[in-house]
């Protein structure tokens, strides 16, 4: 069965153009055109696409909204943004909308068809200038990400001390208090104090739960 094509640009000159291209190549098949995103979600009802071309400015509802619509009432449908714009704003837009593909049209043909047929098949596709802004992005989120991470002692009402941590991290290994007193050479006294004080601030019973919430919360 050929891929059934939805246009949708608010040019149609430029829809005459594309219907006229992609209907050269055999399993490719345009099912209708629409000239705004309005239009494209009764065009969309009606014929079943499983691929949309949209562009993003267009009147009455654009690229955007008519994308983030569609897939709400249809979400088995694949958007691929067609346009001409590259900027931030729309790039981010339109990914976030739920576009599968995001392309200019100064897109050669070839790489067009290429993006058609792996939105079809459930992949992504972008163009080269496109996926540097969106891994530029992710990286600029990673990095805001790790400064502003909230350290695992955060979630504790009162923080364990530096011994406390060194203490805490020998009980996840199962080892006894003397065997602990011995490993830190300090007394077999002083570790029970400690102990009893982690597992107050942890707000566990015992050491095995200890261990268990400090791996939870990322302490050990």
């Amino acid at each position: 069965m050929p891929i059934r094509l939805l246009l949708v640009d608010d040019q149609a000159l430029f829809r005459e153009g594309l219907h006229t291209l992609l209907s050269v190549w055999p399993d490719l098949e345009v099912v209708g055109e629409s000239g705004n995103g309005q239009e494209a979600l009764d065009a969309a009802a009606r014929l079943k696409p499983d691929v949309v071309l949209m562009d993003l400015r267009m009147p009455v509802l654009d690229g955007v909204a008519a994308t983030r619509r569609l897939l709400e009432k249809m979400p088995q449908v694949k958007i691929i943004v067609l346009t001409t714009f590259d900027d931030d704003d729309h790039v981010f837009d339109g990914l976030r909308a739920g576009a599968v593909g995001y392309l200019l049209k100064d897109v050669p043909s070839e790489k067009l068809v290429e993006a058609i047929r792996a939105a079809a098949a459930g992949q992504s596709f972008l163009q080269p200038s496109v996926a540097a802004k969106v891994v530029a992005e992710f990286t600029r989120l990673t990095a805001v990400a790790q400064e502003t991470a909230v350290s695992p002692q955060d979630s504790l009402v009162e923080p364990l001390s530096e011994r406390e941590q060194e203490i805490l991290a020998l009980v996840a290994t199962g080892a006894s208090n003397k065997e602990i007193a011995g490993e830190l050479f300090i007394a077999e006294g002083t570790v029970k104090n400690h102990v009893t004080n982690i597992l107050g601030k942890l707000g566990v019973r015992d050491r095995t739960q200890a261990a268990l919430k400090a791996r939870e919360i990322g302490l050990i």
